[in-house]
């Protein structure tokens, strides 16, 4: 079989990836396609190799990654608008339009439904949707797997429909209000409430977890020295309302450093201002977990006490000591206190990390544990598997 996996990448990484790269503007497809996977930023590449190593034909499609995309329009003949520069305007459909996104920003969650109604949602332009469907044409897949059905929407993908090709929507996080499910023949989350929502509307799903990659610690080399003790990486937006809380309380009593696009929306008087370094994306997102004695994981507010997120398998890849909230069916994915710390509040956490910074021997155990984990049960030649197994009792 042949798979196309679609993707719509974080515009921040986007503008981080080509201020580091300006170079790669102007290089052909296969070029920039091998740069982009090398950052190791997101799945990279990793469900499209695994399907290959099974047998299959496979290939990513980044369809927001306009200087990319109009490398694959260049080489087949389509008509390129002007997107030389690497500017600030975050992709965002000029300054006006970003100026105000940006303000809205920090109460997106509650202004969503405006902003989908004047048009300042992640939405596909005409020149990424003519690209993405003459790509889909000329690879001709089998099966289609779309990771953003915001961005990429049911008109879109409906435009991708045709007999025999099987459409596959994958969400992390709340499928987008007034969703058309009836283009798809499969929705796959790692969030158990999601796939209810889709069996309930009539799609026909299952829990799909994300995973890890062993070729990355190969493509990262030499551990480095640990000298953060305790971090945090990830997003602090209104959908995090309950992490922001959570880690206020540990930035008041130990050495929190935390990573995060941004602080917007977060009171100039919260203690997590003094604890950002920056922002940190694919390689440099695995070094600072390398790095920590201690890995903080909170989950999202939607994942509604299911351990699903994808740091759960980055930092335990890596083999980093990862303390994470002891969510109901944690159990099913690692071994509490044996291949993953675990707190239940936000006092146990302030212990349980004290404890661990002092007793590395026991630290270092847990650490190997669920490195050893990951990598026999959580690899993405396991969810590549899981994949076609859906897939074929589809077909079936």
């Amino acid at each position: 079989m042949k798979f196309l996996i679609l993707n719509w990448d974080y515009e921040r990484f986007l503008r981080s990836h080509y201020t580091a790269h300006p170079e790669l503007v102007g290089e052909s497809y296969t070029e920039q396609m091998a740069v982009r996977n090398q950052s190791l930023f997101g799945v990279a590449d990793f469900y499209s190799k695994n399907l290959t190593a099974l047998g299959h034909q496979a290939a990513e499609i980044h369809a927001n990654n306009v200087w990319l995309q109009a490398a694959w329009a260049r080489q087949h003949g389509i008509t390129v608008p002007d997107i030389s520069s690497v500017d600030g305007s975050d992709g965002e459909g000029g300054n006006f339009t970003a100026a105000i996104k940006r303000r809205l920003r920090p109460y997106k969650a509650l202004l969503s439904p405006i902003m989908r109604r004047f048009g300042l949602t992640k939405k596909m332009s005409g020149f990424e949707l003519e690209v993405l469907l003459a790509q889909v044409e000329d690879f001709a897949p089998d099966v289609i797997l779309n990771q953003d059905l915001q961005a990429i929407d049911s008109d879109v993908m409906r435009m991708m429909a045709k007999p025999g090709r099987l459409l596959l929507g994958q969400i992390g996080v709340d499928p987008p209000a007034h969703i058309d499910l009836g283009v798809y023949d499969l929705g796959l989350s790692q969030i158990p409430w999601v796939v209810q929502y889709f069996r309930k509307h009539g799609l026909r799903a299952e829990i799909f977890h994300l995973g890890f990659e062993p070729a990355i610690n190969e493509m990262l080399g030499p551990i480095p020295q640990k000298d953060v003790a305790v971090s945090f990486v990830g997003s602090l937006t209104a959908a995090h309302a309950d992490r922001v809380v959570f880690l206020e309380e540990v930035a008041r009593s130990l050495p929190l450093e935390i990573w995060v696009p941004s602080l917007k929306g977060i009171p100039a008087s919260s203690p997590l201002h003094a604890c950002r370094k920056g922002e940190v994306y694919g390689r440099d997102m695995y070094n600072v977990l390398r790095r920590s004695r201690v890995v903080l994981n909170s989950h999202i507010d939607v994942a509604r006490g299911s351990a699903t997120n994808m740091r759960l398998f980055e930092a335990t890849g890596v083999g980093a000591f990862l303390l994470t909230d002891n969510l109901r069916d944690l159990n099913t994915l690692f071994a509490p206190d044996v291949e993953v710390g675990v707190y239940n509040s936000v006092p146990h956490c302030i212990d349980r990390i004290r404890h661990h910074l002092e007793h590395e021997t026991e630290r270092e155990e847990i650490a190997r544990a669920g490195q050893a984990r990951t990598l026999s049960a959580h690899t993405y030649l396991n969810r590549a598997r899981e994949l076609l197994c859906h897939v074929e009792a589809i077909v079936k």
